[in-house]
Formats: structure tokens, sequence, C-alpha cells
């Protein structure tokens, strides 16, 4: 079976050029496409179910760093990959796409080729969990096959990014990983991704995980990387 069989992606760009272009190598590289000219609209088309959201980044309306913000706070759609478009080249504005929840960013003009293999990568990654199905470390419990994070019996939604940080996290407590390490280990072959989102990441994961007191268990070890701490 094809890597692209059954898997649909939701397109949410203003620009009919791009998003015609976007929905034909789509369509010929056998993914099943939805298209959306808006947040409002992109909204409605979850119910569709999509696996992926190719979001821009300038909308009418809500733009996509708000909207990417929006499908993150939802339970729904708490865990949908989102790959950002845009033709800003910052990285503080790649920034503040990866703290509202964007998984990647394909910057404007890009090869079709760029553009499926980091679908390819994203869809790869959100469906293979590494570790055991069950981890549990103080009041902790993550079932990775189920995608769930449970903190002293009461369940906690976490970005797709940041479930399989700390996937890997607890499934290697105790030794410490350089930035290097942690995207080869935590994003695979998605070569484009800057060592700058690890700590992006990080944070965001430390925030969720604050309220209860279990961000200390991410230490951040100088010179060398960070570890995650079974014991506080």
């Amino acid at each position: 079976m094809s890597d692209t069989a059954n898997h649909k992606i939701l397109i949410v760009e203003d620009e009919e050029a791009i998003r015609e272009m976007l929905s034909f190598t789509l369509h010929r590289a056998g993914y099943e496409v939805l298209e959306a000219v808006d947040a409002r609209i992109g909204k409605e088309r979850l119910r569709e179910k999509p696996d992926l959201v190719l979001l821009d980044w300038m909308l009418p309306g809500i733009s996509g760093v708000e909207f990417a913000r929006r499908l993150r706070q939802d339970p729904v759609s708490a865990n949908l990959p989102i790959i950002m478009l845009t033709a800003r080249g910052e990285e503080e504005s790649k920034l503040k796409g990866f703290e509202a929840g964007v998984d990647d960013f394909v910057t404007k003009p890009f090869s079709t080729q760029e553009l499926l293999a980091r679908i390819k990568a994203i869809l790869r990654r959100s469906r293979n969990q590494p570790g055991e199905e069950m981890i549990a470390i103080e009041g902790m419990e993550l079932d990775t096959a189920g995608h769930r994070l449970r903190i002293e019996g009461k369940p906690l939604d976490l970005g797709p990014t940041e479930f399989r940080l700390l996937s890997f996290f607890m499934g290697h407590a105790e030794r410490v990983f350089s930035r290097d390490q942690l995207l080869d280990q935590v994003w695979g072959d998605n070569v484009y991704i800057e060592d700058r989102t690890v700590d992006v990441h990080i944070r965001r994961l430390r925030r969720a995980l604050e309220p209860y007191g279990y961000d200390r268990h991410i230490q951040t070890v100088r010179g060398a990387g960070y570890r995650f701490s079974r014991h506080l």
C-alpha cells in the first residue's frame, strides 16, 4: 500500500493559484485533498477529519498563526499535524509559529519535492510513536499507542511534537541528549528543522507540565543538552 493511501490533507490558503497548485500536486501524489480559503472554512472542513493541515501564514481575518493556536487549544485538533506555508524566512517569524504549535515550515517559493518529503516525514512520525506503548514515571502515565497522557490521573493534551518529545524522554530517562541527537531521534529524517526548534518545543513541553510541577523532570545540562530525570 502506498504511503499516501487514505491520507487526507486540508489546504488552508486564500491565494487561488497556490491552492490549485498544491491541490494538483497532492492529488498526483495520491492524497485526498480538502480546501479552504480562510480559517472559518478551514474549521468547518475539520469535520472531514484530515490527517494533516497545510496552513498559509497570511490569511484574511484570522491569521494562520492564530488559527494554529486555536487548533492546538481544541481537543479535537490538538494532535493534528500542521505545516505552515510562509513567505517569511526570518527565524523570529518561525519561532512564533512553533510557539503556536506548528510542526514544520515550508517557505515560499518551495519545490514540490521538498513539500511532499516533509508531509511524508510528519505523517510517518505521527503514526509511529517510539518506545513502549505504556510508560509510567512518578505520577505521569503515557500511552504512546493511544497518544494519551495522564498526570496524577488527569488527562493532559499535548501537541504532536511535544508528545513525541516527552515519549522519547520518558523512554530514555536519565540520559543526556544534545539538540542534534533529539532532532535525529524525535524529528527523524526531516533535515530542514533547525536545532533552535528543540528549545522552542522544550519550552512548550515544560509550560504544559508546569501546573503539575512536572516541568522540573526536564533538566538542562549546560554545554551538553537535555535530560529527563525520573526523580526530582
